[in-house]
């Protein structure tokens, strides 16, 4: 109560309040009464442990990581390509990278937006004013170039086409070398001297004109029934059994591949072994040890006949070639004599696959790249980039004029081989091409991916014809029945192979037996429905009609 008598309220009291103290002062008083120990600057420090360490600095940079994450989600960035490509621009970075698709592009913008600071953020131009001001990239033409090997090798494979009796004009003909050469035009009125474009024009049109002939004889004739044909073929596919099963390879057998007169069976193991055995009962005849290491192709040359001709060497004509992870690929005689062997990829190879005209190999590789090489003089003609991951098979249209290359960025890619030029890029598969094969018809393509699926794509709609979701495990190897496409088989990882009508491409019959992953497949060019598979159980399996049953079909009809 104050001195007029009016009572007037106190401080208030909040029950376990610390009251304010003086803390400089109680810890010097507690320094000074030893109380609290403080550390000298001289004092020994130690380091805390690597472990905790380490520790540490993952902790800091999944920190850092979210906070990246955090921010990239946090920005609006144009969907348009050409907005996107016009924000690069004005970043000073690559409008595009190789093999880089659009969401990747936008993807890359978003972080280097992500990674920079306010201000630089706040200054960027928007899109729309840069896009005004970005001048147009200049088309260019991407070629490879190509030596004096190449050079000579175009005259020597342009003298083989003699039988030629018309010579195309060559001034209708002005195109890039497969290599990157212009080409070196005829001389007074001659073949010789011609570029190589023009060279394996006249064979792909050559072949093509007699591939286009056949059809239409085939369709004009009155005697020839396309539908029963189809029908008598599907039949004889329903009644497919395992005829005959034989251990092939102390270690998994990876291919295998009929000779072109579907006499003989080659096939490669991971124990490097390269085996010829006969067809359809399977009697070893011949084992090279080809490889050190993992055989991944194996391919036969298109006019190669197993009992050739011998010459003064002891050594007869190529018959066989072989691709390794050792990063080579290796020649072989009928006598099982090495030729030669092709070096000069950097990483371990994939499938092989001969040009139709017998003389170049092709293989692919690890290395992102596939090459072509000259068979007699074993130079590479052909370094060709294109993928952006490893590229893992090749294969060549039946006239000579197209190739198609598949690869771990889940893309395959058609070559003109007479210009160099990538035509078309096949695009659906989610994940690895992992084998590729040509329709006789040349304009149907079958590839088998690591989504589990087999696709078939149309060169004439420039897209996918049909999709065949019949495996449950990758696909390792396709195949059309080489001599009229009338059905297509297909290999995989779930331990069987399938086989789908040519027409429709309707599972027509499901190919059991393989206690492992078939790994290899390969279709008899005699005409006689024999299929050989080969897998990770070491076996190779021969299927073929029932003989019985066939029997019982023609006494049906009767």
């Amino acid at each position: 109560m104050d001195e007029d008598g009016v009572r007037r309220p106190g401080p208030a009291v909040r029950y376990g309040e610390i009251k304010a103290i003086n803390t400089k002062d109680m810890v010097k008083a507690g320094v000074a009464a030893g109380n609290i120990f403080v550390q000298s600057a001289q004092a020994e420090t130690m380091e805390l442990p690597q472990a905790s360490s380490e520790q540490l600095h993952k902790q800091r940079e999944l920190v850092e990581q979210m906070e990246l994450q955090r921010r990239m989600r946090a920005l609006v960035v144009p969907t348009d390509d050409a907005s996107v490509r016009a924000l690069l621009r004005q970043l000073e970075e690559p409008m595009t990278l190789f093999g880089e698709r659009e969401m990747e592009r936008r993807e890359r913008l978003r972080r280097l937006l992500a990674t920079m600071d306010e201000d630089r953020l706040a200054a960027i131009v928007p899109p729309e004013v840069a896009m005004e001001e970005a001048q147009p990239a200049p088309q260019e033409l991407f070629y490879t170039e190509g030596s004096e090997e190449l050079r000579q090798a175009r005259i020597e494979v342009q003298e083989q086409l003699n039988d030629v009796a018309v010579l195309l004009p060559v001034v209708e003909l002005e195109m890039y070398g497969v290599f990157g050469e212009r080409g070196y035009q005829a001389a007074s009125g001659t073949r010789r001297g011609c570029s190589l474009p023009l060279v394996l024009a006249h064979f792909s049109l050559r072949r093509a004109a007699e591939r286009l002939a056949a059809a239409k004889r085939r369709r004009s004739d009155p005697d020839e029934d396309e539908a029963a044909t189809l029908a008598h073929t599907e039949a004889a596919l329903k009644t497919l059994i395992n005829q005959s099963s034989e251990i092939g390879d102390e270690r998994p057998i990876v291919g295998c591949a009929f000779a072109p007169d579907g006499a003989h069976l080659a096939t490669g193991s991971w124990s490097g072994a390269l085996k010829v055995w006969t067809s359809p009962d399977c009697q070893k005849q011949l084992t090279i040890k080809a490889h050190t290491e993992r055989i991944t192709g194996i391919a036969w040359q298109p006019q190669a006949s197993f009992a050739g001709r011998m010459d003064d060497d002891g050594a007869g004509p190529c018959c066989l070639a072989t691709g390794a992870t050792d990063n080579t690929a290796k020649l072989w005689s009928a006598e099982g004599k090495l030729l030669r062997t092709l070096s000069g990829h950097s990483d371990r190879l994939g499938r092989i696959a001969f040009h139709p005209a017998g003389r170049h190999l092709g293989t692919a590789s690890y290395d992102l790249t596939w090459r072509l090489w000259d068979c007699e003089t074993g130079h590479c003609l052909l370094e060709q980039e294109g993928h952006s991951r490893s590229v893992y098979t090749v294969a060549f249209q039946c006239d000579g004029s197209l190739a198609i290359s598949g690869g771990m960025d889940a893309v395959g890619r058609v070559w003109d081989l007479r210009t160099g030029r990538n035509i078309l890029t096949l695009e659906g598969h989610v994940k690895a091409v992992l084998a590729a094969d040509w329709s006789p018809n040349g304009f149907l393509v079958a590839t088998g991916g690591e989504d589990n699926t087999a696709r078939i794509f149309d060169l004439r709609k420039r897209g996918t014809l049909h999709v065949l979701p019949g495996h449950t495990s990758l696909v390792s190897q396709v195949r059309f029945e080489p001599v009229d496409g009338l059905y297509l088989l297909t290999s995989g990882f779930d331990n069987v192979s399938k086989v789908w009508s040519g027409r429709k491409f309707q599972l027509v019959k499901t190919l059991a037996g393989h206690e492992g992953k078939v790994m290899g497949s390969d279709i008899s060019p005699d005409g006689s429905y024999l299929i050989a598979s080969t897998g990770y159980d070491r076996t190779i399996k021969l299927f073929s009609p029932d003989p019985l049953a066939a029997a019982a079909a023609d006494e049906a009809e009767r």
